[in-house]
């Protein structure tokens, strides 16, 4: 079944040569270094972004004597004979683009999340991942390839009846995880005018698409940064809890601390028998606090999520419950030190080899900007 965690028996020897857009913090990060572990299955074959100096630093982060070609042309990396997958893990704003160009070239795709800032462009990739014959492009929420959440949703499911949910994601600043993190990322900023003025306009269409367009609400700077806010760090939380628990039939109340300028928001969503407490926030101190906990009758079930930018950082499993001889039990279940990217990226090499389609497809990816949308008419309208 895909989605379960994979085994040697699954190994073919076959490499999938990977072309990768977007030299950023991430690409950087987590996914060179992952790529370089799993050098029996995938080889980095070529780097594409607008800045010169972003390729160079990713060239040499790449293990082995192979140097991957560079090229400011996302259209030339998705058509060369040489790339088999193509990693989209460019500025968001540009994902429909590049994955239409890399499915065009009939590549499998990887996209970052989250998929796009719309529900247009969400629709973009979907129409072109159908006429390249569906099932060819992957959207990167890692959170729902973690080991324990593939536990947690299966013991979910051994509860007869949901009383609650808690999802949770308050985090601290990225950068002192990144910066303690041994992978030593560089940022640069040489940048074309052009380039940045066309990340300015395509980043404030967007806006005015989802907002505007879309969910008939005006675009203000705290409309602009709640969105952003939501669409980053509510995506892999809106994710996951629609894997455990369903999607909501709707929103009792969001309350946005947007108008006072502070990230950070609180959500009631309606489900037909229970109701999912979903709080979420950005600030300055150094610590990670994400969790998923769903309440039953005699059983409680909470996934605990660590920063995925220190590999190695192993999401858990916390199982309380009443025993049918009123005994009390509680465990903590660590089935793999194996962080949720490096799962992901196996996961992919199985979807690449033996052609089983995704649980993280566009369609999938859609529902979350649809949850998104649910949100800020609540609170905005």
């Amino acid at each position: 079944m895909f989605g379960m965690r994979p085994t040697e028996a699954t190994v073919s020897g076959r490499v999938i040569n990977v072309g990768i857009v977007g030299c950023g913090l991430v690409t950087q990060v987590v996914h060179i270094p992952c790529l370089n572990s799993l050098s029996h299955q995938f080889q980095i074959t070529y780097f594409s972004d607008v800045s010169e100096e972003a390729v160079k630093c990713s060239q040499l982060k790449v293990a082995g004597n192979l140097r991957p070609k560079t090229t400011r042309s996302v259209e030339e990396l998705c058509n060369a004979p040489s790339v088999d997958l193509v990693l989209v893990a460019s500025h968001h704003t540009f994902h429909a683009a590049h994955a239409e160009l890399a499915l065009r070239a009939k590549k499998h795709v990887f996209i970052e999340k989250p998929i796009a800032l719309s529900l247009q462009d969400a629709d973009r990739i979907i129409a072109a991942d159908k006429a390249a014959g569906g099932g060819r492009a992957f959207i990167g929420f890692m959170r729902r390839y973690a080991a324990a959440f593939v536990d947690a949703v299966r013991e979910v499911g051994t509860i007869e009846s949901i009383h609650y949910v808690r999802v949770r994601d308050i985090i601290g600043p990225n950068s002192v995880f990144v910066g303690q993190s041994g992978t030593c990322p560089r940022t640069f900023n040489d940048y074309r005018e052009e380039d940045s003025n066309a990340l300015r306009e395509k980043t404030s269409d967007d806006m005015k698409q989802a907002l505007q367009h879309e969910l008939g609400i005006a675009v203000t700077k705290e409309t602009t940064m709640m969105w952003d806010v939501l669409s980053f760090l509510g995506a892999h939380d809106l994710s996951a809890m629609r894997e455990i628990v369903g999607m909501p039939d709707g929103v009792v109340g969001f309350s946005p601390c947007a108008t006072t300028g502070s990230p950070f928001g609180s959500a009631i969503f309606r489900y037909s028998n229970f109701a999912v407490a979903y709080e979420s926030g950005v600030d300055q101190v150094a610590r990670f606090d994400a969790s998923i906990e769903v309440f039953g009758d005699s059983k409680t079930v909470k996934v605990c999520i660590d920063t995925p930018f220190i590999r190695g950082l192993p999401t858990t499993m916390v199982v309380k419950e009443t025993l049918p001889d009123d005994s009390y039990k509680e465990s903590v279940t660590r089935s793999t030190y194996e962080d949720p990217f490096m799962l992901e990226w196996k996961e992919v090499y199985r979807w690449i080899v033996e052609g089983k389609v995704p649980k993280t497809t566009p369609q999938d990816a859609r529902c979350d900007l649809e949850i998104l949308g649910m949100l800020m008419k609540s609170a905005f309208t």
